[in-house]
């Protein structure tokens, strides 16, 4: 890994203070080593990968489409809008819209319905809004020349097929820069980021699903988060909730950051109202995460509930609580608590078992390697440590706010520096903390968050869903580029989990078989 060394200007006459000897209002860094962002050839062969494997799926979406009848032949359907009925115009290339139509398939039969003709029916508010809006306004301005050569739903399913495997090879480009700051290695963040292109789900990064968009914004938004990009961070994980309603769950990461500041503000710092400060922050940042969801359920319930008498109205309007997605999840597609404990459900939990028994080796081997990080939620973690991660763990970025608020207090030369510091710089006399890698204490918000979303996955959701659910979750090909290293034959298995899945994936799901 790169390395970079960097001094503070100190004044003449004084000596290096460690860092746990500072006072609280002493804001100047110590000497640090901080890691950047790997080699520039690093990151160009994790943004290659990331093409040839969307490349390799759409390969392999033509050969399977061309050598195989698809299961359900009524995706080229195209019922016109309750809103506005007209018949479609001719076409030049009816065959090249035909070509694209066919892979509208699952869910994307959603997504292109919502972006033509908005929210007709009550179960199409199971899917955010993100995805079809970006779809919308992509076909109504850079395809809209081709609506005349091959129809309005075409150019609809095109643009989908764009926007999303755009948007994965940046959610790749920001995977491979997040795992370099966490686990401090850009060799074992290399190999973490090409397992992310080559993940099992693979296939609905290339279709017009919403899983791309999330990732780029989840992904994309912790980055921001733990290189002290706090409002950057709300803005994209406050979008990702507009792609998919799982996140609301990286409002966690900001929980966890809020928790670990107020304990250091309580018992290190013994300032009460810069505790006060940083809840009251953490909570509108949450709120923030949550407001798109929130929104998104109201505008629900304003379209179906409103202007309908008591007896008309759907049985989730009269509820205390009219959560409009809970109760699609319920009603329509059975999700519940235990609900798909079946016999007859067997295949799809082997369909799911591996990604779930990943997801809880990965757990296991963190709580068993250090449990007394992994069980105090990080709160006994070292100085040192913590110190390596500051801005999820200390007051750090809180103390500068505080020196933007109020400049007077400190001088302009201390306050340059802070601002072109480092948030996850490391001290240079705790460089073996780099050799932790998977079990460094800057995994645990986010192997919480998965232990959480696997539990899901598995109690509640339609378990074969989790292939796809979990394969936005760091932590998974972290884990598994910690165990390619240590055993030489899992590195086999991996990789032929991968390859099994993307070609079964693209095999079945691309001719409307049921997959995950």
């Amino acid at each position: 890994m790169t390395l970079k060394v960097v001094a503070t200007d100190r004044p003449r006459g004084h000596s290096h203070t460690p860092s746990s000897n500072r006072s609280a209002t002493d804001l100047r860094p110590p000497m640090t080593i901080t890691p950047t962002f790997g080699s520039k050839r690093h990151q160009s062969l994790v943004l290659r990968s990331s093409i040839l494997s969307r490349l390799l799926l759409l390969a392999l979406t033509i050969v399977w489409r061309t050598l195989l009848t698809p299961y359900d032949t009524s995706a080229p359907l195209n019922p016109s809008c309750l809103s506005h009925h007209h018949d479609p115009p001719p076409i030049l290339f009816p065959s090249v819209a035909s070509a694209v139509e066919r892979g509208v398939v699952w869910d994307s039969v959603y997504f292109l319905r919502i972006a033509h003709c908005g929210y007709e029916y009550e179960q199409s508010y199971a899917f955010l809004p993100l995805l079809p809006l970006t779809i919308s306004f992509l076909s109504r301005t850079v395809f809209a020349p081709l609506v005349p050569l091959i129809g309005y739903r075409a150019v609809l399913g095109l643009s989908g097929y764009v926007i999303n495997n755009l948007t994965f090879v940046f959610a790749a480009i920001y995977f491979y820069k997040l795992s370099v700051i966490i686990l401090k290695d850009s060799d074992s963040a290399l190999r973490a980021s090409i397992l992310f292109c080559f993940n099992p789900a693979s296939v609905f990064y290339s279709a017009i699903y919403s899983e791309s968009l999330y990732a780029l914004f989840s992904i994309g938004g912790i980055y921001h988060l733990v290189t002290g990009g706090n409002s950057i961070a709300v803005l994209l994980l406050a979008l990702s909730t507009c792609a998919r309603s799982n996140g609301v769950l990286n409002a966690g990461y900001f929980c966890f950051q809020t928790l670990h500041q107020a304990y250091d503000a309580v018992f290190v710092k013994r300032h009460a109202y810069l505790a006060v400060q940083v809840l009251i922050s953490g909570a509108l940042r949450c709120i923030c995460i949550f407001t798109p969801f929130i929104a998104f359920q109201a505008y629900g319930y304003y379209n179906i509930c409103l202007g309908d008498s008591i007896d008309e109205m759907r049985p989730w309007c009269k509820a205390r609580l009219p959560l409009l997605y809970n109760y699609i999840q319920s009603h329509y597609w059975g999700v519940g608590f235990l609900r798909y404990f079946q016999l007859k459900q067997l295949p799809n939990f082997l369909l799911a078992s591996p990604i779930l028994s990943l997801a809880l080796c990965s757990i296991v081997y963190y709580a068993k390697s250090r449990p007394e990080i992994f069980f105090s939620l990080g709160l006994l973690a070292s100085v040192e440590e913590k110190n390596s991660s500051a801005v999820l763990f200390s007051l750090e970025t809180v103390q500068r706010s505080s020196i933007a608020r109020f400049p007077g207090r400190h001088n302009l030369r201390q306050r340059k520096h802070m601002t072109r510091g480092d948030p996850v710089a490391l001290p240079l006399e705790n460089d073996s903390l780099a050799k932790l890698g998977y079990l460094t204490v800057s995994c645990l918000p986010f192997i919480l968050q998965l232990a959480f979303m696997a539990a899901t996955a598995f109690f509640v959701m339609h378990v074969q869903v989790a292939t796809r659910f979990l394969s936005a979750s760091p932590p998974l090909y972290w884990f598994a580029s910690n165990l390619m290293v240590q055993r030489k034959r899992w590195a086999y298995l991996i990789w032929a989990y991968s390859a099994a899945y993307i070609l079964l994936g693209s095999l079945l799901f691309s001719n409307f078989y049921p997959f995950t």
